[in-house]
């Protein structure tokens, strides 16, 4: 675990190519994201899948982006987990034709129902075993949403790119779909014509002349899911950004359209700064060993293939999200859709953190703002996906992008830096999920490790409870002394109170100081120093909180009586009075018992020349306070 000098990065705090910070280009990613996978969920995982578990896929591919098709074969290396395992399931698009299917050189029968390929094995397979099947088939995959397999062109040239979340990968290649289980490698041999380039997985290890084609062959050597393998094939201009680590480098391999080159060379530059500051916060980029990769395609969002993030365009944002998920949604994958946060909050709020981090903070503010703004346009929804069978809510921008980002956020305000720093990085670490699946009680459990208390009382309130507080805030200041009563509403029934830490800013022109308030109930009140007259109070000046407020305050002056003399004293005849303060009120005197001898209300001279001679009090009484002087008269 490294310790967290979250000044001292590598990188050029403001790096001058970035482009000006856009809520538009987040809800780019957000909407194009959920428009991509519209149509693609009602496809499910095969719940038989799961007698087995995928090692390994060699997958051979015929693609020319001229042409909407796709022949090929992919063999598949499983281990058994179950017994009497006489026949496998496949998930594979009914649009897909099978050409046969080998199993050790022996031709297999097989049977489809639907969208599922039934594999009859000719004897059983022990469990514990590895073995391998061989699929070779050919077709046209189905148009869902935005495509799994599409052919589209840009500037009159073709191409074919995949995308495959959640369920899409079988619309175009037989395999297991699902989030229970990572292949832990994978090669892909894509052949095309020589004119095209063809993007992928891992490292490009070989380019295979073949008369008119070409194959490239891609390697990957980490556990990958099923929906983040991909490929990409037109003709692709190629160059290379190299990211340092100390005395190391993370290749950055950019596959562009050719007529985007010239400008998309200034732009991916800014991936330098950006992966250097989440190996500052979160370790090395996991999967360091191949490369990272952008392939441009065509629409305006982004989808993070393992190693080769296929983009629309080259926005400081889109980069930073994309690159955040490799790892959070490919080292470390949400196992459950309801759980979808895991991949998009955090990717969401690690964007955020390259705000914070750079362009001189400038764009922190307004992120967090615009994100908040989202939160609270509608009064219910949670973190927690209520609806695994509507895209729109998997995908929801403002409860699964921005309120998963800022629940991290606040969580961060709650339990502090180190703490949060440290639970993350020990979740990434977790080899129970590293380079597999999580689940938020997972996350929960090394939040609350490292922070020493349970957080059950936080994820009821901001995971799977629904809405934010509004607080109505009460100042009256008197003096040094303020007195604050904190009261609060929720915006739905399911939370019946967030107990929060409130910070309120106390500031006049000159100066500022800010209080926090551990809050837990409604109508709760505080009594605080605050050495100053201030004339405003700012709720939640960090942007930590999810939620709205209305202050109310009053200021009660004590003036000031630094000035306020009494003389002559001793005195035999006149008493003079100076520095009187402006809302004084009366001046009494009296005797040593208490005894009321004079009451005036306004004077700066009083006669005592007819009193007797003795001791006696002077009070001087103003709003809010009195001083009294003790009086010699001789």
């Amino acid at each position: 675990m490294k310790k967290l000098l979250l000044l001292s990065f590598v990188f050029i705090v403001n790096f001058v190519s970035a482009q000006q910070f856009s809520d538009k280009e987040f809800m780019q990613i957000a909407n194009g994201e959920r428009d991509a996978h519209l149509g693609k969920l009602n496809r499910k995982a095969v719940a038989t899948n799961n007698n087995f578990d995928v090692k390994y896929y060699n997958c051979h591919w015929n693609i020319d982006p001229n042409i909407l098709y796709i022949s090929g074969n992919v063999t598949s290396y499983f281990v058994v987990n179950q017994v009497a395992f006489d026949s496998i399931n496949f998930d594979m698009s009914a649009a897909l034709g099978v050409d046969s299917v080998k199993y050790h050189q022996t031709q297999l029968s097989y049977s489809r129902n639907g969208d599922v390929l039934t594999l009859n094995l000719p004897a059983i397979i022990p469990i514990n075993n590895l073995d391998s099947i061989t699929i070779y088939y050919h077709g046209i995959p189905p148009t869902t949403g935005f495509g799994s397999f599409i052919k589209n062109s840009h500037a009159s040239q073709p191409i074919i790119w995949t995308l495959s979340e959640p369920y899409g990968a079988s619309d175009w290649w037989p395999c297991k779909n699902g989030l229970t289980d990572k292949a832990d490698s994978i090669d892909i041999y894509i052949q095309t014509p020589t004119t095209y380039r063809a993007a992928s997985n891992g490292k490009l290890v070989e380019e295979i002349a073949t008369g008119s084609d070409v194959i490239y062959h891609w390697k990957h050597r980490y556990p990958i899911a099923t929906y983040l393998i991909c490929a990409s094939v037109t003709n692709y201009a190629r160059y290379s950004n190299f990211v340092p680590f100390g005395n190391d480098t993370v290749e950055v391999l950019n596959y562009v359209y050719p007529e985007d080159s010239a400008s998309a060379v200034s732009q991916t530059l800014d991936i330098v700064p950006v992966m250097q500051l989440y190996d500052t916060l979160f370790g090395i980029y996991p999967f360091k060993n191949e490369k990272y990769g952008h392939a441009q395609f065509g629409w305006g969002g982004g989808m993070e293939h393992q190693t080769m993030t296929f983009v629309g365009g080259f926005g400081h944002e889109l980069i930073a999200h994309e690159l955040a998920h490799h790892w959070f949604g490919d080292k470390v994958t949400c196992a459950s859709w309801r759980d979808i946060w895991l991949n998009e909050g955090f990717a969401t709020y690690l964007s955020a953190l390259t705000y914070e981090h750079m362009f001189n903070q400038q764009y922190w503010i307004p992120f967090k703002s615009q994100r908040l703004s989202s939160i609270l346009s509608q009064p219910g929804g949670s973190v927690w996906c209520s609806d695994t069978t509507s895209v729109n809510r998997i995908f929801d921008s403002r409860l699964t992008y921005s309120k998963g980002a800022m629940i991290l956020h606040q969580l961060r305000w709650i339990i502090g830096d180190s703490a949060f720093f440290a639970a993350i990085n020990n979740y990434l670490a977790d080899v129970s999920c590293a380079y597999g699946f999580a689940t938020t009680d997972l996350l929960k459990s090394h939040f609350e490790a490292s922070c020493g208390q349970s957080l059950t009382w936080y994820f009821d309130d901001w995971f799977t409870g629904e809405g934010y507080p509004s607080y109505q805030i009460n100042a009256s200041q008197t003096g040094a002394v303020t007195n604050v009563t904190i009261n609060q509403t929720q915006s739905t029934n399911t939370v019946s109170y967030f107990e929060m830490p409130v910070a309120l800013k106390f500031k006049n022109n000159s100066q500022d100081t800010t209080i926090i308030f551990n809050n837990t109930f409604s109508g709760q009140n505080y009594v605080v120093n605050i050495p100053f007259i201030y004339d405003s109070i700012i709720f939640d000046p960090g942007l930590w909180l999810i939620a709205t407020n209305t202050i109310s305050t009053s200021i009660k002056e004590i003036p000031d009586t630094s000035k306020l003399f009494i003389y002559p004293n001793p005195t035999n005849d006149i008493l003079n009075i100076s520095g009187l303060p402006e809302n004084f009120t009366e001046i009494t005197l009296t005797d040593i018992i208490g005894n009321t001898i004079l009451n005036l209300k306004n004077t700066n001279k009083i006669n005592l020349s007819g009193l007797s001679n003795a001791v006696y009090f002077l009070k001087v009484k103003y709003l809010n306070g009195e001083r009294v002087f003790k009086i010699v008269k001789e």
